[in-house]
């Protein structure tokens, strides 16, 4: 089971939206230096939208390999189309992925028996551990606690990433789950209050540009260290706001570009950070001691 602080990792991309292999190579070695628990690959943070599939396998195989058994890599392969996941995710067993983060399908808004037998499809499909990720503010669906209950019991399914930034549901799935799959929080803003409550870990937005500081929060929230995890949280608190002042990755990839890790590329739809909102990402990022 991983455990602390795993980063949602962008895709760097060169000014043309081709992806930059040594600015990505680079982010994997600092964030093993930097005590990240794991690798999230292409994931909404990654661009997974705008990758073709051939990309997005081809960044998956790239992160295995430079990462080398060093870190999990925990590879994005969710669809709306439950072949297409099939397919991703067997691309990513393949590569050496050490686990599959998938997200509910979006758009045609399965119902909850639709979620339960797509999940299910995949976890039958390919023997690799798998991740589940509820993420409805982005997806148009909600896979409620219930069926999350009913998955959690099959082989394959080892965790859910919940990103509805509802503590009192998180709690209700560590409840009904938690001895069974890890469970995951996808929202900076309530995951120190989730991991105190008995949750997995955090996959993270802002550990893209506070690798150590969320890797020491999620450490010290995982060992019950409150007041000590406080100090951090409310140090970041700022830049977990920041960090979504427009779509996720837009404010994300701007910050690591100021950072100087990546160049400015991200690819349309997604445009770069408006300006009105720069001062205030740099004044979170200061206030966070980066």
């Amino acid at each position: 089971m991983i455990t602390g602080s795993i980063v949602a990792l962008v895709t760097p991309m060169h000014q043309d939206g081709s992806v930059d292999w040594d600015s990505l190579g680079q982010l994997l070695d600092m964030h093993i230096a930097a005590g990240t628990a794991a690798i999230g690959a292409v994931g909404t943070t990654g661009e997974s939208a705008t990758l073709s599939v051939p990309e997005h396998c081809e960044v998956i195989q790239f992160c295995v390999k430079h990462c080398a058994g060093r870190i999990p890599v925990v590879a994005g392969t969710g669809s709306n189309s439950t072949w297409e996941a099939i397919e991703l995710t067997e691309a990513a067993a393949a590569a050496g992925a050490d686990a599959c983060l998938l997200v509910t399908p979006y758009y045609n808004r399965p119902t909850q028996v639709g979620l339960y037998e797509h999940f299910k499809a995949i976890a039958e499909a390919v023997a690799v551990p798998q991740i589940l990720y509820n993420v409805p503010g982005r997806t148009a669906v909600d896979m409620s606690n219930d069926t999350v209950e009913r998955l959690a019991p099959l082989e394959n399914i080892v965790g859910i990433k919940d990103a509805t930034g509802d503590p009192e549901r998180g709690r209700d799935l560590i409840a009904r789950c938690g001895q069974t799959i890890a469970i995951y929080s996808g929202d900076d803003p309530t995951a120190m209050e989730l991991m105190l409550c008995g949750g997995h870990g955090n996959i993270s937005v802002t550990a893209n540009v506070a690798p150590k500081q969320m890797a020491e929060l999620c450490q010290l929230a995982l060992a019950g260290e409150r007041s000590a995890a406080e100090v951090i949280n409310s140090r970041l608190g700022a830049l977990n706001r920041a960090l979504f002042l427009e779509a996720n990755p837009i404010p994300v990839k701007w910050a690591l570009q100021q950072q100087g890790h990546i160049q400015s590329g991200i690819r349309l739809p997604l445009t770069t950070l408006d300006q009105q909102y720069h001062a205030d990402v740099v004044a979170a990022m200061e206030a966070a001691g980066i």
